[in-house]
């Protein structure tokens, strides 16, 4: 039976009418439902997910009640459940001069205002269904709060959650909505404070414990990121995402043995996952063991070929072991799966100038940069190669049209600024020093090797000093 698959129970008479409703549709036959009969079927297909038949039994009940204002609120329900926002805010204005202050237009209003982007008048009308019915005022929240939920305004319902969470101070899942929201919002530490208060009341909760993992990763607190994962797992073994996000912490933070064996959980439960292969051959990479990085990089090539990471890692695993030739081809497969990582140029770059191709290197750190303006690395080997062969007035022409086109990129002006000095050209270095430093003076330290303390001026120095 068709109220047994959604799991709902009738009593006697809303089965008799759903089975009538359901024989005349099998035999078409005609039948006649009164208003009351066929608020009862919509409903029940509405609650049901089903739009398609709650779309037909709307129909037909329009056809013998068109005045009927229950039937033409739920007409614009399943418009709204069909995604046509646009004709379901028609129903709703023409009702609303028909019923000024019926809660369930506004309802319908304000829904279909927020699924057309109009949050600021979803907002001013849902607030008018709650002034409508304060009898019903928790149950008006809740049909809020779940529209704005899944037209992800999570930000926008923070205070329809609060004023339900007043209301129902009995029900936690209060709490958890309201930590989910904060954290959507980018308010990381009043998320944190929900789901604590959230786990004081249900401590069983392994979600709760996980998405607090995620938070206090956020956050940076890696220690207690790790723990409320652990009691994730401990509640429920099988949480692989909650083993994934543990040993990517544990990697970032360089405890790459202690990573291993959480990763090594992790494949054993996501057998084809390429990113735990990838991410555990890293850390076998970091340790030093090159034989088991190059076992599972292959792994995770094996099952997904496609996946430009595992390639790029293997690389680096020769790029690494001074063996620059054996690094090409899988650099370039990485390229070849992802042509616009800047890191996949700026390695194969390395690969190129350990092999002493000039050319092809600064071919490869230009697509770097091209890639990403703020690759500082790739602009100081370009200044290390412009130092190496002294081409510095060939360098300043490119590098000056390089800033016409390209913007102001530090990089390019503590190189026209390096470039300057050698030249003797002491105004134009200056000028450009302070240009590279005003756009960032972070980065000062780095290009140091590029600006050779006997050919600074005083003034120069100053200047580094003061950024120091």
């Amino acid at each position: 039976m068709e109220e047994e698959k959604y799991g709902f129970v009738h009593d006697s008479e809303v089965e008799e009418v759903i089975l009538r409703f359901e024989r005349m549709r099998k035999n078409k036959e005609t039948c006649y439902f009164d208003v009351i009969e066929f608020e009862t079927i919509i409903d029940y297909y509405l609650e049901g997910n089903n739009p398609v038949h709650a779309f037909e039994a709307t129909s037909l009940a329009c056809e013998l009640h068109p005045n009927s204002v229950p039937i033409l609120i739920r007409k614009a329900r399943v418009l709204l459940e069909k995604g046509k926002a646009t004709e379901a805010l028609a129903i709703a204005r023409k009702l609303e001069n028909i019923e000024p202050g019926n809660c369930d237009i506004y309802l319908c209003k304000a829904t279909a205002l927020a699924m057309l982007g109009d949050i600021t008048g979803a907002r001013r009308v849902f607030d008018l269904a709650l002034q409508t019915d304060t009898e019903e005022e928790e149950t008006i929240l809740f049909s809020i709060i779940s529209v704005l939920q899944n037209l992800n305004y999570y930000e926008e319902t923070i205070p329809y959650l609060h004023r339900l969470a007043e209301l129902e101070a009995d029900f936690p899942a209060h709490l958890y909505d309201l930590a989910y929201a904060y954290d959507k919002k980018g308010n990381h530490h009043t998320s944190i404070k929900y789901y604590n208060m959230y786990l004081d009341e249900d401590p069983y909760s392994d979600s709760a414990w996980y998405n607090l993992g995620i938070i206090y990763n956020k956050t940076g607190e890696y220690g207690k990121s790790i723990e409320a994962y652990d009691y994730a797992l401990a509640l429920n073994p099988e949480n692989t995402f909650a083993l994934f996000n543990k040993a990517n912490i544990l990697s970032n933070l360089e405890k790459y043995s202690e990573a291993m064996d959480v990763y090594r959980q992790f494949v054993e439960e996501e057998p084809d996952s390429m990113e735990g292969l990838t991410y555990l051959a890293e850390c076998y990479d970091k340790t030093g063991d090159e034989v088991m990085a190059r076992k599972y990089y292959t792994e995770a090539i094996d099952i997904t070929p496609d996946f430009p990471e595992p390639w790029y890692g293997l690389g680096l695993l020769s790029l690494s072991r001074n063996r620059p030739a054996e690094s090409i081809s899988p650099l370039q497969k990485a390229l070849e799966l992802d042509p616009e990582n800047p890191d996949f140029w700026f390695s194969l770059g390395k690969a190129y100038i350990m092999l002493g191709n000039v050319k092809e290197a600064v071919r490869c750190w230009t697509q770097t940069i091209s890639h990403d303006g703020y690759y500082d690395e790739a602009w100081i080997e370009i200044g290390i190669v412009v130092m190496m062969t002294g081409q510095y007035k060939s360098a300043i022409r490119i590098l000056t049209k390089a800033a016409r086109v390209s913007g102001e990129l530090p990089g390019t002006y503590f190189l026209l600024a390096s470039s300057y000095l050698h030249t003797g050209n002491l105004a134009e270095a200056a000028k450009n020093l302070i240009k590279a430093i005003r756009l960032d003076h972070e980065v000062l330290e780095e290009y140091a090797v590029l600006l050779p303390e006997e050919k600074l001026t005083n003034a120069m120095k100053r200047l580094f000093r003061k950024t120091n």
